[in-house]
């Protein structure tokens, strides 16, 4: 497969709010959009956008998984924009009809249908600095994707960050590209300097999360991540992993966890860190890199506790499990 979310499907669904309503969705060539250059969201980054997947079962049936949560969060994210408020039944009718289109493309497994629903301010005014886009346009963009581990899974090197942050605290909760922007620089930097994969942002010694990942940390029988909060992003991923966790028995304690603390459970033998997403579901961390000095996680390899959560979440998806908490929708 070519490079994650670089190929996409030649149509895509469309709507566009306008005299205070929803338009009737539509599906459109996928290649542009009309839109003025003087577009809100090109000059005050009103937009939003969410990431899901598609998958295609033994029988041949297209399953979304945990469209709802997605939707749900795109909604939250498109008001704490303000940007207009998105009509969800629609959303889904737009996500159902788009994947229909084209279920005989969804790959098989491990590879999927990725799924960019996105909310952009359209309104044609540059003097709205500090007032919202009265219009909008929503689309929703299909990628084919292969496996995220076709080279084969290697542990990450990830630098602690403890004088930056992510994004503003009150924009944490919002799955905007904005966020993702203001990460980019450190993350560059990190690269270049002492040769990370990613930086875990910890502000004043607190750990939240990567540039583009929730963040867990596995000690034996128990897994730990932040208590949710405005200041990070409410990972579908990161919930489904800790719902699993659960139900395999696991201890899942939701609080604060420090870079002292991390570092010290860290040196643990057995210890696994993972960062969770929807495009490589988790990812081993084997390193952290610390006020110059490198610490190994546990073997400094993926572990099997992170294998077996991967997998069981898989299962699900890809159906060879049951899906028992109703995370996915039947398209086809």
């Amino acid at each position: 497969m070519a490079a994650f979310g670089s190929i996409f499907m030649p149509r895509m669904a469309l709507a566009t709010f306008d005299n205070n309503q929803w338009g009737e969705s539509r599906i459109v060539p996928s290649d542009s959009i009309p839109m003025h250059p003087g577009a809100h969201v090109l000059h005050y980054s009103s937009t939003c956008f969410e990431g899901l997947k598609a998958f295609r079962h033994a029988d041949g049936s297209v399953h979304v998984f945990r469209m709802d949560q997605n939707i749900k969060r795109f909604s939250q994210s498109s008001r704490l924009l303000a940007l207009p408020e998105v009509d969800e039944e629609q959303v889904a009718q737009m996500i159902k009809d788009i994947v229909a289109e084209f279920a005989n493309d969804v790959p098989e497994p491990p590879g999927s249908m990725y799924i960019r629903p996105t909310h952009i301010g359209t309104e044609a005014i540059i003097g709205k600095a500090a007032a919202p886009s009265l219009t909008s346009m929503v689309y929703v963009l299909l990628s084919p994707v292969g496996d995220y581990f076709s080279g084969g899974a290697h542990a990450l090197r990830i630098l602690l960050e403890e004088n930056g942050q992510r994004c503003a605290p009150h924009m944490g909760m919002i799955k905007s590209g904005g966020n993702y922007a203001s990460a980019l620089g450190p993350i560059m930097k990190a690269k270049e300097d002492v040769q990370a994969d990613q930086i875990l942002f910890c502000p004043n010694g607190d750990v939240q999360e990567t540039g583009a990942a929730n963040f867990l940390l596995i000690d034996g029988n128990e897994i730990i991540t932040k208590a949710l909060d405005s200041s990070f992003l409410h990972g579908v991923t990161r919930s489904s992993i800790l719902t699993i966790a659960k139900d395999l028995g696991m201890t899942v304690s939701e609080r604060e966890l420090t870079v002292s603390e991390l570092l010290e459970r860290a040196a643990k033998p057995g210890v696994e860190a993972v960062l969770s997403g929807t495009a490589a579901v988790l990812t081993s961390v084997g390193t952290f890199i610390h006020n110059g000095k490198e610490f190994k996680v546990g073997s400094g390899e993926p572990g099997p506790i992170a294998e077996k959560l991967r997998k069981t979440l898989n299962d699900i998806q890809w159906g060879n499990a049951q899906d028992k908490h109703n995370w996915l929708t039947k398209i086809v």
